[in-house]
């Protein structure tokens, strides 16, 4: 058993990177289900109140990450709360509609559209509005994969 919960804890925290670049897989949501496989397998004892702690932190501060970077991007480059929510909806609808390129090109083709036609700014500026999104993205990739991997070290530190 100990083989088995160990095994599909890990490939929860696999998952939970794999949803860095796929946002359909909730990331933060498979790594606490590894914690809570854990505990179901072994003891929610061995995890102190300090961890859990932590961990809700570094959960809000992914969740803030993302948007917080999202919007920065967007507004340096330009944007508007339209580009912003049109990088958003791009984000989401992109790898399926596009697949592999759709999560870099539909935060791009999102911010573009809605900067193009909602706010009515010219193409060349709209395409740099869809650059500072894209960047914002791939900013918030690395900013949670670091995230992730330290609620990871610090549930190894904890166990």
């Amino acid at each position: 058993m100990t083989i088995l919960a160990w095994t599909i804890i890990i490939l929860l925290f696999i998952a939970a990177f794999a949803g860095l670049v796929y946002p359909i897989i909730p990331a933060v949501v498979c790594i606490f289900a590894g914690f809570i496989v854990y505990g179901l397998f072994f003891n929610f004892g061995d995890l102190p109140w300090w961890f859990w702690l932590i961990e809700i932190l570094l959960t809000v501060l992914i969740f803030g990450a993302d948007a917080i970077s999202n919007w920065i991007s967007v507004k340096k480059f330009g944007g508007t709360n339209a580009g912003v929510w049109g990088s958003t909806i791009g984000l989401l609808i992109g790898p399926f509609v596009i697949p592999f390129a759709g999560i870099l090109l539909g935060p791009f083709i999102g911010a573009v559209v809605a900067e193009w036609i909602v706010s009515r700014k010219d193409f060349l500026t709209s395409c740099k509005i869809g650059f500072g999104s894209l960047i914002g993205f791939l900013t918030s990739v690395v900013t949670k994969g670091i995230i992730q991997v330290i609620m990871i070290v610090i549930f190894v530190i904890a166990v």
